[in-house]
């Protein structure tokens, strides 16, 4: 009997596979999570998601993260930590969840290519970049709408931009953007940005940097490219059309959490309420990293998450299986 899972994919009910521990998510959390577990020869399955690595991979210098004085590529530390999992007998899988049953025993997961019976499961599914949602930012995305520097900044060369945020993520885009842009034009709807004191102190000093607070983009114009948007005062109300090649949108992130609704308790921004133990309510389902931390969002805490997370599941296992003797 086949399952259809797409319009062009499908898999056999006999493609399924008994695993002590699946994964899902390959960002620090999920690979971390790995490391631990294949270490207590758990034999861990990963399921990459979309993209091996997460947010970090897009990251182009990581700079915070113990061990590299010099700051290290997002996704360079990415391979490490997948070949450090590896190097135990973790096996990474490049594919994707699409359906999951936390209500049977072993947990059921469904994916572009097989099916899953887990006698545990880390949810490290992350988060991704939250939109505007205002004219013009859907259609001209790819085409001067961008939410990655390090993918799209070369792209960009003498020319003038505007990046939207003022959280750590939005200044760090923007400092990188000046090595290729002639401009950075930083636009915040606060009069106060919530970076930290030496990326503001960075962005300050950039004579390619300036700054309009108080401000948001209400919309997005161009042809077969960006050309401007429309800027509005929070203040005063008053309304301008500002020039610009490019738009790079970093207002933060939401936690990739769809899959379970219904299934495990998340707060009213869709984040898996997890206790201390990075438990969820399910038991034998533990969260780590950014679908369970709204605050923190660091590759150390989501790195942290994932070992904890791991040990956790680890005693899970073990527990089950003293009570079966």
């Amino acid at each position: 009997m086949d399952c259809n899972l797409t319009n062009t994919t499908s898999c056999k009910s006999s493609d399924k596979k008994e695993v002590k521990l699946l994964i899902l998510g390959s960002g620090p959390a999920g690979l971390s999570a790995a490391i631990y577990a294949a270490r207590a020869d758990l034999k861990p399955v990963v399921l990459t998601g979309m993209e091996l690595g997460g947010q970090v991979s897009l990251t182009n210098v990581v700079e915070n993260y113990p061990g590299f004085p010099e700051g290290i590529g997002g996704f360079e530390l990415v391979e490490r930590f997948k070949k450090q999992a590896e190097h135990f007998g973790a096996t990474i899988e490049f594919d994707s969840a699409v359906e999951v049953d936390l209500e049977k025993y072993p947990f059921f997961v469904r994916t572009y290519q097989m099916e899953y019976l887990a006698e545990a499961i880390i949810v490290a599914t992350g988060a991704s970049a939250v939109r505007l949602d205002i004219p013009g930012e859907k259609e001209f995305t790819g085409r001067g709408v961008s939410y990655c520097a390090t993918c799209d900044g070369c792209f960009f060369k003498e020319k003038d931009l505007v990046v939207v945020g003022g959280g750590d993520s939005a200044l760090e885009e923007a400092i990188f953007l000046t090595r290729y842009a002639k401009s950075v034009s930083i636009v915040h709807r606060r009069d106060e940005l919530r970076a930290g004191t030496i990326l503001k102190n960075r962005a300050t000093a950039n004579p390619k940097i300036r700054f309009i607070m108080n401000t948001i983009v209400t919309s997005i114009f161009g042809e077969d490219a960006v050309k401007s948007v429309k800027l509005k005062n929070v203040v005063t109300g008053e309304i301008t059309e500002y020039p610009t090649d490019g738009v790079f949108i970093f207002i933060g992130r939401s936690p990739n959490t769809q899959l379970f609704a219904g299934q495990l308790e998340m707060d009213d921004r869709k984040y898996i309420r997890v206790d201390q133990f990075m438990r969820s309510k399910v038991k034998g389902v533990f969260v780590a990293g950014e679908a369970a931390d709204p605050h923190f969002r660091q590759v150390i805490t989501s790195a942290g998450m994932g070992a904890a997370a791991a040990m956790q599941a680890i005693h899970f296992l073990q527990d089950r299986v003293e009570i079966s003797k």
